[in-house]
């Protein structure tokens, strides 16, 4: 069997013979697949991918990936199959200001804080649960207007700034925040960090995750299993934020993805 993917959508481009890749590949997007009964390890470029039982597996692409990815899979036999996958470009949001780019901060004070916080939030997103929620289609953990894109960046008078790595929606301090799919809880701030403020982290398996910042309040556990659509949190403007709002990021292991593609146009 073959399957497609790319912006091309060419039914021979991008497809392994006996691997099922479903979905687009993009910046920022994910891709499903169902590899053959006989897999012993696939590869995506030079990261392992995990693959169930009965195949299915996911893979992702950063917002900076570069235009081409190599997927192998290595057969019980010893057989190699390996195709290149084309990675579409994205048109991201670009604002040039004629302003200087703020410094960063580097002073000792808060570097001591920051680098824990950063340790902590490493060490959640290494965790693997087992979860399932990646196979599912993913909900928005809150309806309302998109505020702010995915991919989106500031040029400071030439200089590049960090670009947004999630998708802030807009809303009111204490509207509730759902579940987009079932997971386990990897991070429930005890206090706000300094600039996620309120952080929740959500494994949904496969080294996919989800990030909820700024919250006003947390209602779930470490180590809690959550299922879609329960009630996890309520938005606030807790850390580094102008005013209330939620901001949803997910990351495939390192890569960061787009939560639009994964939860569809917003309701």
């Amino acid at each position: 069997m073959i399957g497609s993917v790319g912006a091309a959508k060419d039914p021979t481009s991008n497809s392994i013979t006996g691997i099922i890749l479903d979905g687009e590949a993009q910046q920022g997007g994910v891709l499903i697949g169902t590899a053959p009964a006989a897999t012993a390890e696939l590869r995506l470029d030079d990261q392992p991918v995990r693959f169930d039982r009965d195949g299915r597996f996911l893979i992702a692409f950063d917002r900076d990936a570069k235009p081409q990815a190599r997927l192998t899979a290595r057969l019980a036999d010893g057989h190699m199959l390996s195709q290149i996958i084309n990675v579409a470009p994205r048109a991201w949001r670009i604002e040039r200001v004629n302003t200087a780019l703020r410094p960063v901060r580097d002073n000792k004070a808060y570097l001591a804080l920051r680098r824990p916080e950063l340790a902590r939030i490493a060490a959640a997103r290494s965790v693997d649960t087992g979860a399932t929620g990646w196979r599912q289609r993913f909900l928005w953990p809150r309806v309302g207007r998109i505020s702010g894109l995915f991919g989106s960046q500031r040029v400071y008078q030439g200089v590049p700034g960090a670009y947004h790595g999630g998708i802030d929606v807009a809303a009111l301090t204490g509207d509730t925040v759902l579940a987009p799919a079932d997971g386990v809880v990897v991070l429930a701030a005890d206090r706000p960090l300094t600039l996620e403020g309120n952080l929740l982290m959500i494994d949904h398996g496969h080294g996919l995750s989800s990030a909820f910042l700024h919250l006003s309040r947390i209602d779930v556990k470490l180590g809690q299993s959550i299922r879609q659509g329960q009630r996890i949190g309520a938005v606030g403007a807790t850390g580094r934020a102008t005013g209330p709002h939620l901001h949803w990021g997910m990351r495939w292991n390192e890569a960061r993805i787009d939560p639009l593609l994964l939860a569809g146009p917003m309701p």
